[in-house]
């Protein structure tokens, strides 16, 4: 991954994550091997696959506690909802019975008292009245038995033999026929049901327990993941890294910085962050999918066909939107990166856009770029933040039917209420865990394209390891040889070809040519830091494949155009190369570079913190730092690549007087663009196309009238002020 891609995702906050329905709809980064990349990861987790398992079994427990809650509150529910119905019942029920048989007794009472009035005006009839009145009474009871009334009649009896024993029953009737009142309030309140909330309250803390248990298992199977993950990414960081030491510069050169370090920061943590949290997840969409279904089937096989209906429709939705979204989101994505892109240049050379009028061209490109951004950025955020309530539609057309069919089948008593709210409970969880697993397979995809890439460095060629009858040179003079060398960066390109050099024991060699003539290439050469196609290279007759990288490097001291210091003290950088030195070393090193004295004037001398790039001082300032740094290391062979390149003539005068007395005794290599800075050397060396074309001393190769004398005549015609100054 690029720096501009690392910094694009940075301003968009990562790929896939933010806007409505998370990855729904936005592009997803794929493997070139899905599998084989996939199975490679797997084994850096099997070392862990017990922990896994216990990881599996604790995410399964867990969800299968979370998922019975529902059904468990459904039993209170309906307890609740019977409880309160029956007191609802029996009120009634035990109400109009007392009510009736008073509106009974009352009648009697009115009817004997009209009877006795008529018997005591007619004595003589009071047979016939008593009969007659029996008869009316009978012809009133027989009229007011109504169907509809005899209805109600055994709805009450059904009700009283539900809520009363054989015997009550029948006192019931007795105290009803003998219109006792105070015998029938004495059975209803001895026998008027009740809530049982005992049996609610077990269930509550049964449910209790069981959100609990399954809190503690999320937290278990979330710690031993943490580790799974931390491990799994640890070991691979670690074997990313010791690849890193065993790669060849070749592979650095390549590639950017951004694009290594993301392999070990960005690629790694996307996939321990999967590891850690998208991995269980899928465990437990899974799991849940399963096991909702089941318990939606053992409440009611048709109302679970009535949910299951809406997720064809939801799939439908989700693949024609998403389809629809992804090219906006690939032209949204496209359009920053050219803002982005723009912005970082315009400000980065504003001093240029300035001086040259470039402000209204500058504007008018980023008008078209942000309008263009505009029209992309809302068409994606809009199509795909319909996918949410889309689903939530879907789903509450399947809630309404599940509703109505429930509420049907309970008054024909096929279903309970509480079966009824646990199913509606597990009807509105059914979707999410099917969208959460859509989305972590889009994560996996992009999750096993970053361990691809991590996979692709692990797999890259290492330089050749050090012979294992590696040699040494414990005192070594510097007599360097290039014997028919040759070397190219590509195989088919030819970059050096049967180079022969000898430089003697305390010679300075020069090398100068144009740009891309291979003088650096030389050094990196003699470094080893890339390996020869023909030939060799020996110092002291030994040849350096045969001696340790480390052993061969620590007789070099470097110094080179590029300046380099870390973030510490400048005392510890200049010891840098010499962990050992006292201070006395530290400081004669930086009088020799000609650093003392700016050192000083910092208001920490040299406890002075350099910051990340050193730019709290100026270049040359960096560049003599790192000329003491080489100095105090004390190597056998010195190599300067321009090293006072970046420095004012008048300091320049005084490097090159501290670099010749560094030199003497020493043999070097120096490169150099300004060829006044190298007329005193032993031998130079002028290359050209990777060839050297012209070898010997500046006054040699001046008369010889070639390439060099060109090349130095173009430099100094018209001036001589660096010439005179040395």
């Amino acid at each position: 991954m690029s720096e501009e891609k690392m910094s694009k995702e940075k301003r968009q906050g990562g790929p896939g994550h933010g806007g409505p329905g998370g990855t729904i709809g936005r592009p997803v980064e794929k493997a070139k091997d899905f599998k084989g990349t996939f199975r490679r990861l797997l084994k850096y987790l099997s070392p862990r696959k017990g922990t896994l398992i216990v990881v599996l079994i604790f995410a399964i427990l867990s969800t299968i506690f979370s998922i019975y809650s529902p059904k468990v509150m459904g039993r209170a529910t309906t307890k609740l909802f019977e409880g309160v119905i029956a007191k609802f019942e029996y009120s009634a029920v035990s109400k109009g019975v007392i009510e009736a048989t008073e509106q009974q007794k009352t009648a009697m009472e009115e009817q004997n008292k009209a009877i006795q009035e008529k018997i005591s005006q007619h004595p003589e009839q009071a047979e016939i009245i008593k009969a007659e009145s029996q008869k009316a009474m009978k012809e009133a009871a027989a009229t007011a038995n109504t169907p509809e009334n005899q209805e109600k009649v055994d709805k009450a009896n059904e009700i009283l033999n539900k809520y009363l024993d054989e015997s009550e029953v029948e006192s019931v009737k007795n105290s009803m026929a003998s219109a006792d009142i105070d015998k029938l309030n004495s059975i209803f309140d001895d026998n008027k049901p009740s809530i049982d909330f005992k049996y609610i309250s077990d269930i509550i803390l049964f449910l209790i327990c069981l959100y609990v248990i399954s809190a503690i298992f999320g937290f278990i199977q979330q710690y031993l993941m943490s580790g799974v993950s931390q491990k799994t990414v640890y070991e691979m960081r670690k074997d990313v890294n010791e690849k890193f030491t065993k790669l060849p510069l070749k592979y650095f050169d390549a590639r950017t910085h951004g694009e290594v370090l993301s392999r070990v920061t960005n690629d790694l943590d996307t996939v321990g962050s999967t590891l850690q949290q998208s991995l269980t997840q899928l465990i437990t969409s899974v799991v849940t999918i399963i096991g909702i279904f089941i318990m939606m089937l053992s409440i009611s096989p048709v109302m679970t066909l009535i949910a299951v209906v809406t997720l064809p429709v939801s799939v439908i939705i989700t693949q024609m939107i998403a389809k629809k979204s992804q090219g906006y989101f690939k032209a949204q994505q496209k359009t920053l990166g050219q803002i982005n892109g723009h912005v970082e240049e315009m400000y980065t050379g504003h001093n240029i856009v300035k001086a040259f009028g470039h402000e209204k061209k500058s504007i008018e490109q980023f008008d078209k770029l942000n309008d263009e951004l505009y029209d992309s950025g809302w068409k994606s955020q809009f199509i795909s933040g319909i996918i949410m309530p889309l689903l939530n539609f879907v789903g509450n057309l399947g809630y309404v039917f599940v509703c109505i069919v429930g509420g049907l089948r309970a008054v024909n008593g096929k279903i309970t209420v509480g079966d009824i709210q646990a199913f509606i409970q597990y009807s509105r969880q059914f979707t999410m865990p099917i969208v959460q697993t859509a989305n972590i397979a889009n994560i996996l995809q992009s999750t096993v394209a970053a361990a691809e890439r991590v996979f692709e460095v692990l797999d890259e060629e290492e330089q050749i390891p050090d012979e294992n009858t590696t040699k040494a040179i414990d005192k070594p003079k510097g007599l360097v040889n290039f014997e028919n060398v040759d070397f190219s960066y590509k195989e088919d390109v030819k970059l050096i070809e049967n180079m022969n050099i000898t430089a003697k024991p305390g010679q300075t060699v020069a090398i100068v040519g144009p740009t891309g003539a291979g003088k650096t290439t030389l050094v990196n050469l003699l470094m080893r830091f890339y390996e020869l196609n023909n030939g060799k290279i020996t110092i002291d007759g030994v040849d350096i494949k045969s001696l340790n990288r480390g052993d061969l490097r620590t007789m070099f001291g470097m110094v080179l155009q590029d300046t380099w210091l870390f973030n510490g003290t400048i005392r510890d950088n200049i010891k840098y190369s010499c962990e050992d030195a006292t201070e006395e070393q530290i400081i004669n090193a930086a009088k020799a570079a000609h650093a003392h004295h700016f050192i000083k004037t910092l208001p920490q001398g040299y406890d002075t913190i350099l910051n990340e790039e050193a730019s709290n001082i100026s270049q040359g300032q960096k560049q003599l730092l790192t000329i003491a740094r080489a100095i105090i290391a004390n190597p056998s062979i010195l190599i300067l690549d321009e090293a006072t390149s970046s420095v004012d003539t008048r300091t320049e005068v005084y490097i090159q007087k501290a670099m010749n007395h560094l030199m003497e005794g020493r043999t070097s290599f120096v490169i150099a663009h300004r060829l006044s800075t190298i007329k005193n050397a032993d031998l130079i060396l002028v290359m050209n196309h990777g060839t050297v074309i012209e070898q010997g001393t500046h006054n040699e190769l001046l008369e010889k009238g070639g390439f060099y004398a060109d090349l130095y005549n173009s430099q100094f015609t018209g001036s001589n002020l660096v010439e005179e100054a040395i």
